[in-house]
């Protein structure tokens, strides 16, 4: 498995290793990486369709996060700079898995990383939760939103191809609080609930309040879980030593 590492200091640039994971995984070689973003709240494509989008990204850019839109589905999500933001990439030619598949293996896979850490979370979402969807993590607990804060939510993007399992992993417990300031005036432009106290962390479950730590052990556990063979070659992005 191709294993990316690196990144860049603006939201844009940092963006344009997607492709190269893609293109990858269409030549036949899974690809994977694991990265804290720079600052910035990601918009997704149904977003930019909502009537409220121009003013969804004046509310990002004056709460401090440049606004971006990305190719992958699911809605805004808001990267402090230690969110972690995480990405595989998998042939899809001669009917090689299915949508729901996919879901799957990297839901049980990010969440098996996580238990290992420490983390005691389980699939699912509070109610009015960040980037809403079917494909999260949550900490254990009841499913209101008092208890059991969202730490996780994927999404996918498909092409004939190659398909893309990406999403969001929220480490540090500094970073609710201001996921949560960002996200409310985001969603409320945007008409969509949410509640701030439904934003959870990693930390908050019981794992080391260490996103480098995080990323490695995920990226180890997509490079020897189904999609892979536990073999890394490494390429960095940016030009740095491996």
């Amino acid at each position: 498995m191709r294993v990316y590492r690196g990144g860049f200091e603006t939201p844009a640039a940092d963006r344009e290793p997607t492709a190269d994971l893609l293109a990858s995984a269409a030549d036949g070689v899974p690809a994977v990486r694991v990265t804290a973003p720079p600052r910035q709240v990601a918009f997704g494509r149904r977003d930019a369709r909502e009537p409220g989008f121009e003013a969804a990204k004046r509310a990002a850019e004056e709460a401090g996060f440049p606004p971006l839109e990305r190719d992958v589905g699911g809605r805004a999500v808001a990267y402090t700079g230690s969110t972690l933001s995480f990405g595989v990439a998998v042939p899809t030619g001669d009917g090689r898995g299915s949508i729901d598949s996919r879901y799957e293996t990297a839901t049980e896979t990010l969440r098996d990383a996580l238990s290992d850490l420490g983390a005691d979370v389980v699939r699912g979402e509070p109610r009015a939760a960040f980037c809403p969807g079917d494909h999260s993590l949550r900490i254990a607990g009841r499913t209101d939103a008092s208890v059991g804060g969202k730490v996780a939510g994927l999404a996918q993007r498909v092409r004939a191809d190659a398909a893309l399992v990406a999403g969001v992993l929220v480490v540090s417990a500094a970073d609710p609080e201001p996921i949560a300031r960002v996200t409310e005036p985001v969603y409320d432009a945007l008409d969509v609930a949410f509640d701030p106290d439904s934003v959870g962390s990693v930390a908050g479950a019981g794992a080391p309040d260490d996103p480098t730590a995080v990323a490695r052990a995920v990226e180890a556990a997509l490079v020897d879980g189904p999609w892979g063979d536990g073999e890394r070659e490494i390429v960095r992005v940016d030009g740095e030593d491996a």
